[in-house]
């Protein structure tokens, strides 16, 4: 099984299995020429800047690869040239996009949280007041409570004490009526 992946791995790794049709990469660190042939002997069609994107035909001859260019000339470079990777002239662009969208959403994260923060303020703000308004409906609440009570206390006094009047009148209207003098009898033999 190792020896099957192995194998696999180095054909893909390898150059001379370039397949057709592909779209490649010149390497960044070159500026080639573009030959007519497979080999440095056959004419220059032309110049290939490093980073341009190519299409491999999949013909190989030698140490050479044939090639359609980004200007649709057809030719041979060296097959160690070319590169699967994307290039930095094209990586760039795309990075820089990438960055810039980035940019805008960090931005666009970042103004949204500030409009989160301010609404949490906000938030803040309205339960501070609402803690301060229950704490004062508490205070009027307990005041309240305590107004009753003594209310109930002294309507209790009061018809304690009022109880204890009439009492102290019936005490003494029964001891005065007591100590009244009884209104004698006639005689009847005063006639």
């Amino acid at each position: 099984m190792l020896r099957i992946l192995a194998l696999v791995g180095l054909m893909l790794l390898s150059p001379s299995l370039l397949a057709a049709g592909q779209t490649r990469y010149i390497s960044d660190e070159v500026y080639l020429f573009l030959h007519g042939g497979p080999g440095t002997q056959f004419r220059i069609l032309g110049s290939v800047e490093a980073g341009q994107e190519i299409t491999v035909l999949g013909e190989k001859q030698g140490n050479y690869s044939k090639i359609i260019d980004h200007k649709g000339r057809e030719g041979w470079v060296e097959t160690k040239m070319i590169s699967a990777q994307k290039s930095l002239r094209v990586q760039l662009p795309e990075v820089q996009a990438e960055l810039t969208k980035t940019k805008a959403e960090l931005e666009q994260v970042v103004n949204s949280s500030d409009s989160n923060v301010q609404e949490l303020r906000q938030v803040k703000a309205q339960l501070a007041r609402a803690e301060e308004s229950l704490e004062q409906a508490s205070t009027e609440r307990d005041r309240a409570t305590r107004e009753l009570a003594n209310i109930q206390k002294n309507e209790r006094f009061q018809m304690w004490q009022e109880g204890g009047i009439i009492a102290a009148a019936g005490l003494l209207m029964g001891i005065i009526l007591v100590y009244l003098p009884r209104p004698r009898r006639k005689k009847r033999s005063n006639w």
